[in-house]
């Protein structure tokens, strides 16, 4: 049985979403029409319930057969064959970029696009696995696993707000993966809105003895809007490299702020 146009659109589009941030398989279970991808950010987060939640377990199931340092590892590195390092080399790439570029526009995007990795990206991605592992560690397993499946999705969700707030600032036809992100409209900016908030609320919730709410959901909206200035300044609109790394900054401000909340109990 054929479903309707309209339910195959967004089956479409979902499946984009999956296709384009992971690397799981699905386009075994259906290929989306080009222009679907254009549209991938709009699912953005649920690609995170997934990615988050994977990672969760890891964590949660690990910690009872394995040391905790390694259990930590292991949910990183799975994560990593999940996305492919999709944004980490958007992280890199965000860091030679503006690290090498100067304010000079054209040689940022063309840092950017090089496929070798520069200094400031090496050092880049030394700083974040390490924040991130230790973050990680530093929490007990239950609240690691809780907090990676809610943060996950919310990253994304603020990180997204790029795609709102200014234009691409490439051609399709210079983009890496060929394909510019559509701007969401006012229904999807709500789904997207949903789609990231929900988990982290549930967190909040089941957390709110211990977790002062304002700092975690604050501290990556004002690191976000940074970002965004800088971006704007320098290069007039996003890319692909200036969403993925923005996604990884948010979500490792919101780690470290949940875990500052449990420290400071």
């Amino acid at each position: 049985m054929e479903l309707p146009i309209d339910k195959t659109r967004y089956v479409d589009r979902l499946l984009a979403s999956f296709i384009l941030f992971t690397r799981l398989p699905f386009w075994r279970l259906r290929q989306p029409p080009k222009e679907c991808y254009a549209r991938a950010v709009e699912h953005w987060p649920l690609v995170g319930w997934l990615t988050g939640g994977i990672m969760a377990v890891v964590l949660y199931v690990g910690a009872w057969v394995m040391p905790w340092p390694l259990v930590v590892l292991t949910a990183i590195v799975v994560r990593l064959l999940l996305t492919g390092a999709l944004h980490e080399d958007g992280l890199a790439d965000f860091f030679d970029g503006f690290g090498g570029g100067g304010s000079d526009r054209q040689r940022i995007l063309d840092i950017m696009k090089d496929s070798h990795i520069g200094t400031y990206g090496v050092i880049s991605l030394l700083f974040y696995f390490l924040l991130l592992f230790f973050t990680l560690y530093s929490m007990p397993p239950q609240l690691a696993a809780l907090a990676v499946i809610a943060v996950d999705p919310f990253a994304k969700m603020i990180s997204s707000q790029l795609v709102i707030m200014m234009p691409y600032a490439r051609t399709a036809e210079t983009a890496k993966n060929r394909t510019v992100y559509r701007r969401p409209t006012t229904a999807a900016g709500v789904g997207l809105a949903v789609q990231g908030m929900l988990p982290m609320a549930v967190f909040l919730y089941l957390m709110r003895s211990q977790i002062e709410w304002t700092t975690v959901v604050f501290a990556p909206c004002f690191v976000m809007y940074f970002l965004y200035l800088l971006i704007w300044r320098r290069l007039h609109g996003y890319t692909g490299d200036c969403c993925g790394a923005v996604c990884l900054l948010t979500e490792l401000t919101t780690l470290l702020s949940i875990l500052l909340n449990v420290v400071g109990e």
